[in-house]
């Protein structure tokens, strides 16, 4: 309830109720002491870092910084989407140091502060009678970094430019777990020098692929050459890099040192003369060009004379949009809500990427040494590659922002899978002659299985299709999680999805395709004696293998078919179609434990490889069982009694035990794994998870909090909307969160009760459940 919709009630009523007036001033005093509550949730430093792992993040648009100052000394890490080299690593695009003298940064008086209001960082130091404030901040519409330096006295300001990628270095062993190759290189894998000149007093560096690239390995490998030509390459012609100059700055030479383990050489710009100001821009450019001079002309075309605040705007309206704000004495139930902040401005560093937010650190990876002391290698290194994406961790990442109505932000990971459509159907007609998108767990930024995990030793007749690995084969549902994201995002926000619907249905197809191709291989009919397909052989995650019907494949069919059916935008030709396959899903399995009866991971496995637990995918993401649903007591039974879901309980990484606990409203254990999951990180940035299974920082681990903490607060099954389903009564909670149909909700829970609820439009009001009486 905004302040003057108070005011104005007050002001236009004739008799005022002493009940009312109690009402109005606990409302604001609670409103006041939750708008103290997100002033806290900056993030202040009075002392400087010691290292890389220290920094922290700043970003927008696509691009992400590791801001922090180490001995007086100025450091940012450059990183953007979508730069990818010859073999698959996500590249840096350097490392920037601004210098001064005299220096304001040896004093004693230091703050670093991270103002997420407006998505930028505020850097002030004063040593003796010099003090000097530095802001940076990204351009969030153009690719541009500002550094805006300000002194009360003249100073001398040198902003350096640093590069390890001065001259090709070869990647050996777990080096090569940053690109494509992983374990299994096929010969030298080099990571090739960039270019680095001065150029008009400014510093110009980029990184041009050459012409063979891995994605030219791995068709070789796949036996798609024939198809060679008529599949989407994204490494080829790729040119990334930028520009560094700066105000009444000219080049002063070059130098060379040695950053932990990782040796660098670095261009100077200088001050012509001492200042009280001074501003640095770092432009950044990614170009598909075989030419360097359509590179350099499309860099010197972007716009650096771009307006703060439109971008400050913008970050404002991101706030306002959704959020979660705690007060609990319970101090790790703050941290959640904090954290939760944190991480989703990492997320919204990312929002116009070309590229998908990574799992495995996103745009904020630092030096891996600090994150694991035997991997000496450069700022480059990530565990889990640069272009391979693994679907299980990716989706983690995108599905809390539905909730938070950052719509905006899906749109690089949709248009990630549907770029690679047509790689996808090429490889299923190429290994098996029908029609359908195949899309493995690990993917390339091509569509393509990553050749390492394809198999490189692999027997003379084993299909081509086939990834020849213990843990992935048969593993290709994970992509009907995205298919279902884009669904949602017509359902909540009303967004046009026509052009996704090739990818969702071609997705569908592969699964009534080879299903049924399969079974015709094995016998003369092509579906079990019930008119089911035979899902064999199949995959619990990458769990419960060479499984039979497996539960989260069936669960998935199930509900995607059911809400592609339901969406408007479909002839009835193709629901027809749908409504056809949607006949053919098998029922999901179950078993029993202790007397219990529990869902099953599938009818039948032969091995367990992983430690998932698919059998409660129903539950989340599915929503088969849940609040108000049927069998609502076999899935607690399932999350309670399972031998194997509670031998892989965790709140690590990527285990979703919190969303489970979360969706069965089981309140106790949903609190107590999200916290822990959403608890500050032990590093000095709080929401630097990791590594967990996978890299530092761990997007997975954030992404799977939020969503914990979401679905604690409202969860939505058709058009009813349940209200604090396992939310703590103690936990006073400011929140705002979207819901199905275009729909807001806001409330402030004090003391165990709602006193404050907004919801637009005002006529879903009556689609909602309070859950806490």
């Amino acid at each position: 309830m905004p302040k003057y919709t108070v005011f104005k009630y007050l002001n236009c009523t004739k008799k005022t109720n002493p009940f009312f007036v109690f009402f109005v001033s606990l409302w604001l005093v609670t409103a006041n002491a939750f708008s103290q509550e997100k002033e806290t949730h900056n993030i202040v430093w009075t002392s400087q870092s010691h290292n890389s792992s220290e920094s922290m993040p700043v970003g927008g648009g696509d691009i992400g910084l590791n801001l922090w100052v180490e001995k007086g000394e100025v450091y940012l890490y450059l990183s953007r989407s979508g730069t990818f080299d010859e073999n698959n690593t996500l590249l840096k695009l350097g490392r920037v140091k601004l210098k001064f003298s005299p220096n304001p940064f040896e004093g004693k008086t230091f703050r670093q502060e991270l103002i997420l209001n407006d998505g930028c960082a505020q850097i002030s130091g004063s040593n003796g009678k010099i003090n000097t404030q530095i802001k940076v901040w990204v351009d969030v519409f153009n690719p541009v970094i500002h550094l805006n330096i300000k002194s009360n006295q003249k100073i001398i300001t040198e902003a350096r430019y640093e590069s390890w990628r001065f001259e090709d270095q070869i990647t050996k062993g777990k080096e090569n777990n940053q690109n494509s190759y992983k374990w299994a290189p096929q010969g030298i894998v080099k990571t090739f020098k960039d270019e680095i000149v001065f150029k008009n007093n400014a510093i110009q560096f980029y990184h041009r692929n050459k012409p063979e690239t891995v994605f030219d390995v791995t068709v070789k490998q796949q036996g798609l050459e024939f198809r060679k030509a008529e599949l989407f390459n994204p490494l080829k012609n790729l040119i990334f890099g930028g520009s560094m100059q700066g105000d009444n700055m000219i080049s002063s030479g070059n130098y060379s040192g040695t950053y932990l383990n990782t040796p660098y050489k670095g261009w100077v710009l200088k001050s012509k003369k001492p200042s009280k100001s001074a501003h640095v821009t770092i432009t950044l450019n990614i170009s598909k060009t075989e030419s360097v001079q359509d590179w350099e002309k499309s860099l010197n075309e972007i716009n650096t004379k771009t307006n703060q605040k439109a971008c400050i705007q913008w970050w404002n309206d991101f706030w306002k949009k959704s959020f979660i704000y705690i007060n609990s004495k319970d101090e790790t139930a703050n941290q959640s809500a904090k954290n939760y902040r944190l991480f989703r401005y990492m997320l919204g560093c990312n929002a116009f990427g070309k590229y998908p937010t990574k799992f495995n650190g996103g745009l904020f990876t630092f030096d891996p040494q600090l994150t694991d002391s035997t991997l000496k290698y450069s700022p480059d290194f990530r565990n889990w590659g640069g272009g391979t994406h693994t679907a299980q961790n990716q989706r983690l990442v995108y599905w809390p922002m539905l909730k938070a109505g950052d719509f905006e932000l899906m749109k690089p990971q949709f248009d990630f899978y549907l770029n690679l459509l047509k790689n996808a159907e090429i490889r299923t007609q190429s290994a098996w002659g029908h029609k359908g998108a195949s899309f493995t767990e690990q993917l390339e930024n091509f569509g393509l299985p990553n050749p390492a995990e394809y198999g490189w030793k692999r027997p003379a007749d084993f299909n081509k299709g086939m990834e020849y690995n213990a843990w992935l084969e048969y593993e290709w549902d994970t992509v009907l999680e995205f298919c279902m994201m884009i669904l949602e995002t017509e359902r909540y926000n009303g967004d046009n999805i026509q052009k996704y619907l090739p990818l969702i249905e071609s997705s569908l197809t592969f699964f009534k395709e080879h299903y049924t191709f399969l079974a015709k291989q094995r016998g003369a009919k092509g579906l079990d004696a019930d008119g089911h397909l035979v899902l064999y052989p199949g995959s619990g995650a990458e769990t419960y293998k060479m499984a039979y019907n497996s539960t989260s494949t069936i669960a998935a069919l199930k509900t995607v078919l059911e809400r592609l059916i339901a969406y408007p935008g479909l002839s009835e030709k193709q629901k027809e179609e749908w409504l056809g396959m949607l006949r053919t899903i098998p029922p999901i399995s179950f078993r029993n434990f202790q007397g219990h009866t529990t869902i099953a991971p599938a009818m039948h496995w032969e091995r367990i490889n992983n430690t998932e637990s698919p059998q409660l995918y129903p539950v989340y993401p599915w929503g088969i069982y849940g609040i108000g649903k049927p069998g609502l007591d076999t899935a607690i039974n399932t999350f309670k009694y399972d031998a194997d879901v509670l031998k892989f309980r965790s709140h690590v990484g990527w285990k979703q035990d919190n969303i489970f606990a979360a969706r069965l409203g089981l309140t106790e254990d949903a609190a107590r794994l999200t916290t822990a999951k959403l608890k500050d990180s032990g590093r000095r940035f709080p929401a630097f998870w990791g590594p967990g299974f996978d890299w530092t920082p761990d997007h997975n681990w954030g992404g799977s909090g939020m969503i914990g903490l979401q679905e604690m607060l409202l969860q939505a099954d058709e058009k009813k909307i349940y209200l604090f389903p396992a939310w703590p009564k103690d936990w006073d909670v400011h929140f705002k969160l979207y819901a199905p149909y275009k729909t807001t909700v806001e409330g402030t829970l004090k003391g165990g009760k709602l006193i404050n609820l907004k919801v637009l439009p005002e006529s879903r009001k009556a689609d909602l459940i309070n859950m806490i009486k």
